[in-house]
């Protein structure tokens, strides 16, 4: 007995096999797609680097550059998470290159950390730069709407870029000195100017509309006035009297030639943490003397004049632009 043979198993046995042969080629696609999209995380998610075309913030014209030595003072301004920094120890700027490295130093504290720029911002008030919440956070600045910063640009070794484009910190900075970072604040009109040995710096832009410091004012100088001379009264001539002569006095012993009015010193930097102290010593060859709270480290003792100018021209030449002469 033949039982009853269905015409449409063939067809549906057919289409069973092409659509089976359709999912096995499907996960090659998608892996052969999967190899060919960039690795952000790698080095090459920094290039090729973006300017764009000039644009406008509350009136002023902002353009683009790649400046490789640029170095400002200014506000940095929280960046909010909704605004892609959370997670990332990244920041937003207005002319710098996107992606670019730069150095940030809270000019409170002195505290330096390394910051990613890879967006364009702040895009409303006078803020030099936008940071994220874990950047705000590194740096140790306070929970304001805005903190007073220096921002450098630098070149990093790519272990601690890849740090940051994976959302990690890459290691803290050494502090700055406090002699360097006073002078930055009265760049910024922060402090008033002193009449102190000036400090060498690069120079640095000021943000748009931050406050130009005011010009040092000059010394007024004193006239003293000679004192009348009095009239002198001759003595009336005395009787002379005859008296033995006196025996003569022993010679005097040779004076000894006078000791040095005193010794310079070249000093390098102050700082609140003794490891860093020890590490600006061993660069700059120099020694440390604990002040206080504070380790002072200089170089010397110079006598006046070229010795004293060459040895802070070595400090100088080593990194410490913030190196000045003192007097023991």
């Amino acid at each position: 007995m033949k039982l009853p043979v269905n015409r449409n198993n063939g067809v549906l046995a057919l289409a069973m096999v092409l659509a089976l042969g359709a999912g096995l080629a499907d996960p090659v696609t998608a892996r052969d797609r999967k190899a060919a999209a960039p690795d952000v995380s790698g080095p090459a998610g920094d290039y090729p680097v973006t300017l764009g075309e000039p644009f406008v913030v509350d009136g002023v014209t902002y353009t683009p550059a790649d400046t490789l030595n640029y170095d400002a003072v200014g506000k940095a301004v929280a960046m909010g998470t909704d605004e892609g920094g959370a997670g990332r120890i990244n920041g937003a700027h207005r002319t710098l290159p996107v992606p670019s490295y730069v150095e940030v130093t809270s000019l409170s504290s002195g505290r330096t950390i390394l910051v990613r720029i890879d967006r364009r911002g702040p895009m409303s008030g006078e803020g030099l730069v936008a940071l994220s919440p874990m950047a705000w956070s590194q740096l140790g600045l306070p929970g304001d709407a805005s903190a007073p910063v220096r921002v450098r640009r630098v070149n990093p070794p790519e272990p601690e870029r890849a740090l940051l484009r994976t959302g990690q910190a890459a290691p803290q900075r050494m502090d700055t000195p406090p002699g360097l970072l006073a002078a930055l604040r009265r760049k910024l009109g922060l402090e008033p100017p002193v009449g102190d040995l000036p400090v060498t710096i690069r120079p640095a832009e000021v943000a748009p509309g931050a406050p130009k410091p005011p010009a040092p004012a000059k010394p007024a100088v004193k006239i003293a006035k000679k004192p009348t001379p009095e009239p002198q009264v001759k003595p009336a001539p005395k009787a002379e009297v005859a008296t033995a002569p006196k025996p003569a006095a022993p010679p005097e012993p040779p004076k000894r030639p006078a000791a040095a009015a005193g010794r310079y010193y070249v000093q390098i930097g102050a700082f609140s943490q003794r490891g860093n102290a020890e590490a600006a010593a061993r660069k700059a060859g120099g020694s440390m003397v604990q002040a206080g709270s504070l380790w002072r480290v200089r170089s010397g003792p110079f006598s006046a004049g070229d010795e004293a100018e060459r040895g802070l021209a070595k400090a100088r030449a080593a990194g410490y632009a913030g190196a000045r002469i003192v007097r023991d």
